[in-house]
Order: structure tokens, then sequence, then C-alpha cells
């Protein structure tokens, strides 16, 4: 009979085990999709923020088609499940997208254009929730990463295959000072 309760008392533990680290493998997933929720609504207004700057910035017409480029690489990602392109590629549009709003200041009507203040203002709103979402995810990805990596939850985790997921941290670009000079050219 003691053996019968020891063996329950493993039994349960492991289960828990297993159920801790399935809930945190989609914990991870869930956070991903919330990112991926939010670049949608970033990939979605790009095309009113490109065709209302298009009217005013000439000598910016490399960048504005370098976006829409990228944008169309973006919304072809968005059924993978490939996390560092997605991460890789998000990034560059984050750039391209700062560029186009340096470049915005360098033109006075369209910077007082009440469609563009508006599409700028809506952009800054849904990279705040990006933003929101990427700490969201890298909070998950830091609690699976420890199920992964910390004993007795690692074996289960190895045996099933799950392994931790990448952080999404900010580009080598983005811990430099932006010198709006540079855009400007």
């Amino acid at each position: 009979m003691t053996a019968f309760i020891i063996l329950l008392i493993v039994a349960l533990v492991c289960y828990n085990l297993y159920v801790d680290v399935i809930k945190k493998r989609n914990k991870v997933l869930e956070a991903f999709s919330g990112i991926d929720v939010q670049l949608k609504k970033r990939y979605d207004l790009i095309p009113n923020i490109l065709t209302v700057a298009q009217k005013f910035m000439d000598h910016e017409k490399g960048l504005l088609e370098e976006v829409t480029k990228l944008r169309t690489q973006a919304l072809q990602l968005m059924q993978s499940s490939d996390i560092n392109g997605k991460i890789r590629l998000d990034n560059d549009i984050m750039d391209k997208m700062r560029q186009i709003m340096v470049a915005v200041e360098n033109y006075p009507d369209l910077k007082s254009d009440q469609t563009m203040i508006q599409a700028i203002q809506t952009y800054n709103e849904v990279e705040e929730h990006i933003a929101a979402a990427r700490r969201f995810y890298n909070s998950a990805a830091q609690e699976l990463k420890n199920a992964v990596e910390i004993f007795p939850s690692s074996v289960f985790a190895s045996a099933m295959g799950i392994k931790s997921v990448p952080f999404i941290e900010a580009v080598e670009a983005e811990r430099k000072p932006i010198n709006a000079a540079d855009y400007l050219k």
C-alpha cells in the first residue's frame, strides 16, 4: 500500500511537471500570436502612411518602395512559424519606418497634413501595443527557458522535444542614438 501511494505521488508530480511545461510552451505561442496581431495592424497601416507620404516625398521614393517590399515579405511570413525570420523582418521594417518618420519632419506640408497626423498617431499607438506584446512574449519565453533548463522539468521538455525560444531584443541600430541628419541627406 505504501509503495502504491509513493508511486501515485511520483506520478502526480510528473504529471504536474508535464502540464507546467506544456502551459509554458502554449503561453509563448499565445504571446507570439499577440505580436502577430499587432504586427498585422502595423502592416495594414503602412500603405495608408505611404500613400499620404508619397504625395509629398519625391526624394524618398526608394525608401517608400523598400518599405512596401518589406511589408509584402512580412505579410507572406505571417502564416509561418519562423520566429527568427519574423523578428528579423520586423526589425527591418521598424528601421525603415523610423526613417520615414524622420523624413516626414523635412516636409512641412506633410507634417501638417491632417491625414498624415492621424496616421502617425495611429502608428505610434500600434508601436506601443507591439512593445507591450513583445514584453509579454519575452516574459513567456523566459518562463519556458527556465522550464527547459531547470531540472526536473527539463527532463520532460527534452523528452517532448520542447526547446526554448529566442528573446526579442533590440537590434544594434536601436541601441545607438538617432541622428536625424543622417536621414535628411
